[in-house]
């Protein structure tokens, strides 16, 4: 599938800033004097948080988000049949740059969040090994360290069904992206000495699932990696702590959380996790199994749904785009329903199998719109819409949807899901 962008818009930083001048002469100071009527703290007063000294140093051992934010939080269910095997999603549209708070990752279980001492907690690695292995956690961090950037988001990260969802959240919010530290596993690998008839490696959770995939060896020696920490702290109990595998760009569910063993072998295992689960059924009746890598996406996730469009002008586009198979090379977004696309700027530096932030200024003229980003890998690949998606694997597909998601903006500024 090949498509081409029409050339980047012509609106530049400088046209945008005097353009918004005018717009803020007009309407935002006029509102301030509205305001001005109902509070002390707007200039040319003196705020009252300036009159006396704040809280003091020390007051949060662990710091915490303003209160003012409250609001900033995972987005979780309230009608759930069960909350052990069950999700929560990342507030993507509430979120700026690349990197999600580690209080924020989305959340994915099959068997609940175990509590694991970590100097109770062993890896083993046995198998098709010359050396079997039992390494404790400080063992692990003996090996020399590397840290990377990587998105992780789960495989069924929309479904391809209705109702769809109302904001950025609600559609893809199972994709986060951190900052990784860990030890490679090739080196793990290395260590215990891998027999020629190697193919794959059964990686198993200390969780009440024991939830256990099938890893081709080739990843594994490629950029898997056995992690301890996320973003420059140690791993949340509900990120896998005190140890997981992960896989960049491979389906969520097959970096195993309190990773506990490896089991080389030769075959795949062909677990629930990867036959009655994580597999599709296609329309011809035949199933597709091992399906690991997310393909190329994107989102808007502002403006997007449940926001609201303020005065017509200049307002910032502006969005997420990954792909499991590398670095993201353009992103198109739309302003005309699809009719024609203009490159977005991608924010530097472009990392492989890593969210991309992209923005583009855009004047909106108050009338209704339709608004819709479209994603490109360094392969080529092109983000599909939802009905080439469903024209190829049919409506019993589940897992693997990465269609483009418009979002309809009216002429009183109110952004909603174009496809629900």
């Amino acid at each position: 599938m090949s498509r081409t962008f029409d050339k980047p818009a012509g609106t530049t930083r400088r046209r945008f800033l005097r353009g918004g001048a005018a717009v803020a002469g007009g309407t935002v100071l006029g509102a301030r004097a509205s305001v001005a009527a109902e509070t002390d703290n707007l200039p040319p007063n003196i705020p009252e948080w300036m009159k006396a000294p704040g809280e003091p140093m020390g007051s949060q051992p662990y710091g915490a988000p303003s209160p003012f934010e409250k609001g900033v939080v995972k987005n979780i269910s309230k009608t759930l049949k069960q909350y052990i095997s069950a999700s929560s999603r990342t507030p993507l549209q509430e979120l700026d740059g690349i990197i999600t708070p580690n209080g924020l990752f989305y959340e994915r279980h099959h068997g609940g969040v175990p509590t694991i001492d970590p100097a109770q907690h062993r890896l083993m690695l046995h198998g098709l090994v010359e050396r079997p292995l039992i390494f404790t956690m400080d063992d692990l961090r003996r090996f020399p360290s590397e840290s990377r950037v990587h998105f992780l988001e789960c495989s069924g990260n929309p479904g391809y069904s209705k109702p769809y969802g109302k904001t950025a959240s609600d559609l893809v919010g199972l994709v986060s992206c951190a900052e990784w530290t860990g030890v490679s596993l090739k080196l793990v690998l290395q260590e215990a000495g891998l027999k020629p008839d190697a193919k794959w490696i059964v990686a198993e959770g200390a969780d009440a699932a024991a939830l256990t995939r099938s890893i081709p060896i080739e990843k594994c020696l490629e950029d898997a990696m056995l992690v301890y920490s996320q973003n420059g702290e140690r791993l949340r109990p509900q990120q896998g702590y005190p140890l997981r595998l992960f896989l960049p760009g491979f389906e969520g569910n097959m970096s195993v959380k309190w990773l506990r063993r490896l089991h080389v072998t030769a075959e795949p295992v062909y677990s629930r996790e990867e036959t009655s689960k994580y597999t599709d059924l296609l329309p011809d009746g035949t199933a597709r199994e091992f399906s690991f890598y997310m393909e190329a996406k994107s989102i808007i996730t502002r403006p997007s749904g449940g926001q609201r469009l303020g005065a017509p002008g200049f307002h910032e586009i502006t969005g997420i785009a990954w792909s499991g198979h590398g670095k993201i090379a353009r992103v198109g977004v739309s302003v005309d329903e699809g009719k024609s696309w203009q490159s977005a700027q991608l924010q530097e530096p472009v990392l492989t199998r890593a969210l991309t932030r992209f923005r583009l200024p855009w004047q909106w003229d108050g009338k209704p719109a339709v608004i819709q980003s479209r994603a490109i890998d360094e392969t080529g690949y092109v983000q599909p819409t939802l009905a080439e998606l469903l024209a190829v694997r049919g409506e019993n597909y589940f897992y693997h949807n990465n269609a483009i998601w418009p979002w309809r903006i009216a002429a009183d500024g109110e952004v909603t899901n174009a496809l629900a």
